[in-house]
């Protein structure tokens, strides 16, 4: 039987550079798609201070939160900040530098990576990204969306009769001693993080396919990520997106509409564009100046308080006060064509 021939070694290292073959597992052929190379002398020598090739001597406290306390970049990227145009025009120079050279190569890289690596079209519209975004979002203020929630459940005495006595009377307690307040901030962030311990992150970080909304995406929304700009599209894909656009700018402009409502009409009660409800808002802040000043500060809100979590039968279905005279406040949404 012949010699079997030894396996081609996928890294060399030539005069203390390092060059490492990336290969294509799904061919057949184990075709060789790209080649990274390393100068071992430009090779950093330490490691962040979370990274388990750290040395020891990071497991000093001190310098660990000196490393911590570090700024990210140069000082003079503080003092004097480049403006969002000169980053882009730097990013672009930089990506054409870097593909041309790269572009030489052996294999050589193509243009495409160098932009997804220096996210050249971070800038452009994608659907898809904007709903990864909206995701990521919605993760971080899902646990305060959940306590929102719960808690409007305690003050309508909706889960039980028990829990809302005993949220009442921590709420009386700090009200009386303030000093609890600031005990109690900075001890539930410590309750979290010693709860989420267990569930704490086993692996690095990776390429996450379901949170880039990649594999739920449709072959239209990754073509309109992928087209050029200025598009090159024609007759109905242009058509489809641009309608699709108009959907989603229709659900972001009443959005917006509504927040500039909310807040004419709250630039309306000093602006006298009402005459009888201006009247009647500075003549109740004349009264609370006088009221807060005489009555100590503690029992306002303990006042406020119990108001917020006053039982059913003390309730009305209809809007409070403040929300019926806000919304009677004029706004600029009848004067607009």
């Amino acid at each position: 039987m012949p010699p079997k021939e030894k396996p081609k070694e996928d890294y060399t290292l030539k005069g203390g550079r390092l060059e490492i073959l990336v290969r294509d597992k799904e061919s057949a052929i184990n075709e060789i798609i790209g080649c990274l190379s390393f100068d071992l002398g430009d090779t950093p020598t330490r490691f962040p201070p979370n990274s388990p090739l750290a040395p020891q001597c990071c497991n000093n406290w001190i310098n660990l939160l000196h490393t911590y306390s570090q700024p990210l970049l140069p000082m003079m990227h503080y003092l004097q900040p480049l403006s969002v145009y000169q980053l882009d025009s730097l990013r672009h120079q930089a990506t054409c530098i870097l593909s041309l050279r790269l572009d030489r190569a052996d294999p050589p890289l193509r243009r495409e990576v160098v932009e997804y690596m220096l996210d050249t079209g971070v800038n452009r519209w994608s659907l898809r990204r904007a709903n990864a975004n909206c995701e990521r979002v919605m993760t971080c203020l899902s646990g305060i969306v959940v306590l929102w929630r719960q808690f409007d459940q305690i003050r309508h005495w909706k889960i039980n009769s028990a829990i809302t006595v005993l949220i009442y009377s921590l709420f009386v307690a700090m009200v009386m001693s303030p000093k609890l307040i600031l005990t109690a901030f900075f001890l539930a962030p410590f309750v979290l993080g010693v709860r989420c311990f267990p569930k704490r992150p086993r692996h690095p970080p990776h390429m996450d396919t379901k949170l880039s909304h990649a594999e739920t995406a449709q072959p239209d929304v990754l073509d309109e990520e992928f087209d050029s700009f200025p598009t090159s599209k024609q007759g109905e894909a242009l058509k489809t997106r641009y309608d699709r656009l108009r959907g989603i700018s229709g659900r972001l402009m009443i959005i917006i509409g509504d927040l500039a409502t909310q807040l004419e009409r709250i630039h309306a009660l000093v602006s006298w564009r009402d005459s009888r409800a201006t009247a009647m808002f500075l003549v109740f802040c004349l009264i609370a100046c006088f009221l807060v000043h005489k009555v100590q500060f503690k029992y306002l809100v303990l006042v406020i308080g119990t108001y917020a979590m006053r039982p059913p039968r003390l309730r009305a279905g209809i809007p409070s006060i403040p929300q019926n005279f806000l919304r009677r406040l004029p706004a600029k949404t009848d004067s607009m064509l």
